[in-house]
């Protein structure tokens, strides 16, 4: 037994043999069987070492058990952060680059603006301008006019009443005269084209402007709806986003959180059943073997009984015939 216990390093094995050398000297000196003693010690510690070896058994399958299930919720868990964060990340970039599209957006709205409102006062500025040229082209046109009527009516008018009515010849002075209201009707009626001319010029150029002036308002009327839409989705987008990163968010804390608890769960686990100076493996070869040499040094000792036994019954034997003598 001594050597069983120095060949396993075994302390319960080294105690047992120290109580077995007490039984053996000193229990006979009582009258008590040492071998029935000393069985007992055996199958005690036999009995001890099988319960612990069950209870071991048991708490390793229950080690297992539990740390593959912490391991498995552990990685899940660590699975869903990572998506999570990436869903998060994504989600939140996109919003990013929605917001920043939907500001370039309101600054063209905002330069849209302000390009019509200067457009309408260009198209204001050169309406008034028309208004006021045509009035007075209009107004000279109507006074050169009228001239020209006068005079023509004038010298028209002397010319008829002259082919009726015999008069004296006219003097060479009068006939300067009507030279020179020849030149000024002719003046005039150049001028009266000008004026003419000058107005077609400038209605066809208002005109002109009015047609640009439309048709650049309504490319702009196109563009600004176009953008307002575009910045109405834009935002409502980038809210949903902004919406789904608080939900994601709040589920990763919530992961987080529990990834915490099954964490610290895990390192109390590992210290139950990993941290320990002994692996499960070696304990329990180690105990096997050490019931397997108590119960062979049980079967040598009932064999060493019985053999002793034996050797008592002739000397029984013959001291009952000398107490019948």
């Amino acid at each position: 037994m001594q050597r069983l216990a120095e060949s396993h390093h075994s302390a319960a094995l080294a105690q047992l043999a120290s109580r077995i050398k007490a039984t053996t000297q000193y229990g006979a000196a009582n009258g008590a069987d040492p071998f029935a003693k000393v069985k007992g010690l055996i199958e005690t510690l036999i009995a001890k070492l099988e319960k612990e070896a069950e209870a071991d058994a048991t708490e390793k399958a229950y080690c297992d058990e539990q740390m593959a299930k912490t391991e498995a919720k552990k990685g899940e868990l660590e699975d869903e952060l990572a998506k999570l964060t990436t869903k998060i990340d994504q989600a939140a970039a996109k919003s990013a680059g929605l917001k920043e599209e939907v500001k370039e957006l309101q600054a063209e709205l905002v330069a849209l603006t302000k390009e019509q409102a200067e457009m309408d006062k260009i198209r204001l500025d050169e309406t008034n301008s028309f208004v006021k040229a045509k009035a007075d082209l209009e107004l000279g046109l109507e006074g050169v006019r009228k001239a020209l009527m006068v005079l023509r009516d004038y010298y028209g008018s002397k010319e008829d009443d002259e082919s009726f009515v015999q008069q004296p010849a006219v003097p060479q002075s009068h006939s300067k005269k009507e030279g020179a209201a020849s030149s000024i009707i002719g003046i005039l009626e150049v001028t009266e084209s000008d004026f003419a001319d000058n107005l077609a010029k400038i209605e066809t150029e208002e005109t002109d402007s009015q047609d640009s002036y439309d048709k650049g308002t309504q490319e702009n009327k196109v563009e600004k709806a176009s953008k307002e839409q575009d910045v109405k989705f834009k935002t409502q987008e980038f809210v949903s986003l902004d919406r789904a990163v608080g939900e994601l968010s709040s589920d990763r804390e919530s992961a987080s959180t529990e990834l915490s608890a099954v964490n610290e769960y895990y390192a109390k686990l590992k210290e139950r059943c990993v941290a320990k100076p002994e692996a499960y493996a070696e304990r329990k070869r180690r105990r096997e073997a050490e019931i397997a040499g108590l119960k062979e040094a049980l079967v040598v000792l009932e064999n060493e009984a019985a053999f002793m036994q034996r050797s008592r019954h002739p000397r029984q034997r013959h001291n009952a015939f000398l107490t019948a003598q």
